[in-house]
């Protein structure tokens, strides 16, 4: 297992020997982190997958990428084990140290093995009801769980996955998503809580540094949707459990050209005033990823995306994404070579100013 997590010194290292323009690194929590990262969600779970995961990985983080994303379920815990064979060979061949890295990862929803040979019930048997992981009731209909015997134990899991003593941070996925349709919001926000204690606790014992929410409805909807949390009221929570020093720093949602309610939608309650999640972020110091910026291929066809900067459309996409006030870095599941050289000729460039980037959004609105 290898010790250690992103620092100061470490990732401010990592920005200066990257080779690619300085002003791509965004500092947040005292970390330096590339203003693109890499996701690792689609694939089959199959060796040939792991392979393509692992080289991307390493390929992202010797052209400039110090941002890695991933998640238990992904490819049924197969996406965490490419990405820590990536990590663990780029730091045994001398290229990065753990220092450099800021890895994340997920979990809450229930998932199999896919190097396990069985079925996914038969694993959840196996695995979490016959050793009491997992109790009637504790799953929901999404396949989603936040007890914190069961958040505890995926937590083991990755670590392990990874072969990391400790990760820079975890989600909890998609957890109003995954549970709102079977419990009440007044039960969900207690068990937030308890998922709060937990993270903690696991900070105190070293094995987590920060935790965040990784959402797809919650933070983007009005307060009179269901799937509503907000995001104040969430902060201030982490406050109650960890004081002004807890690990709530961190939020992923889905953003880009098409899903642009991060930006442009008035949807959180601020202080009693209606507006963006990414505004509201900024004031309440949560650092923002966000996930499909190419809506998994669809935004990259020919005539999607409005022309500027004379960028090809992958390009275009990330530069909007990363350019919005409020946005650490868009992640990108990429995995060929080709598609990994491509999207990171971004890192080349800066990222547009305000001033442009204000332009660039009323030439797209009007």
């Amino acid at each position: 297992m290898i010790s250690g997590f992103a620092t100061s010194e470490g990732t401010k290292k990592f920005a200066q020997n990257s080779g690619v323009n300085l002003d791509n690194f965004r500092e947040f929590t005292n970390l330096h982190l590339s203003n693109v990262g890499i996701g690792t969600y689609l694939g089959d779970a199959d060796a040939k997958t792991d392979e393509l995961v692992t080289n991307a990985v390493k390929q992202s983080i010797l052209s400039g990428i110090n941002v890695v994303d991933t998640a238990i379920n992904y490819r049924s815990q197969k996406a965490e084990r490419s990405v820590g064979k990536a990590i663990s060979e780029l730091i045994q061949d001398g290229k990065i140290t753990r220092d450099q890295i800021f890895l994340s990862t997920k979990n809450g929803y229930v998932t199999n093995d896919a190097d396990v040979n069985l079925g996914f019930w038969e694993y959840v048997k196996e695995e979490y009801s016959q050793k009491g992981i997992i109790k009637e009731g504790d799953v929901t209909s999404g396949y989603h769980c936040m007890t914190p015997t069961f958040l505890s134990d995926q937590l083991d899991r990755s670590l392990k996955n990874l072969g990391l003593e400790c990760v820079d941070l975890m989600y909890l996925h998609n957890a109003v998503e995954g549970q709102i349709k079977d419990v009440s919001k007044e039960k969900f926000l207690e068990n937030l809580k308890s998922v709060f204690e937990l993270y903690e606790q696991k900070r105190d014992e070293g094995k987590i540094k920060f935790y965040g929410m990784a959402t797809w409805e919650c933070f983007r909807v009005s307060s009179d949707n269901p799937q509503y949390l907000s995001l104040e009221e969430t902060v201030s929570m982490a406050k109650k459990i960890g004081g002004e020093n807890h690990g709530f720093r961190f939020i992923q949602l889905p953003f880009n050209m098409h899903y642009d309610q991060a930006l442009l939608g008035k949807t959180q309650l601020f202080e009693n005033q209606n507006i963006s999640v990414l505004e509201t972020s900024v004031k309440l110091g949560i650092g923002v990823f966000t996930s499909v910026p190419f809506m998994q291929g669809r935004l990259l066809q020919p005539g999607t995306l409005p022309e500027f900067g004379e960028l090809k459309p992958s390009l275009r996409a990330l530069q909007f994404i990363r350019s919005s006030p409020g946005i650490l870095a868009p992640l990108i599941g990429q995995k060929s070579p080709e598609h990994v050289s491509e999207n990171l000729e971004i890192m080349k460039i800066p990222s547009l100013s305000e001033g442009e980037f204000l332009t660039l959004v009323k030439k797209l609105t009007s």
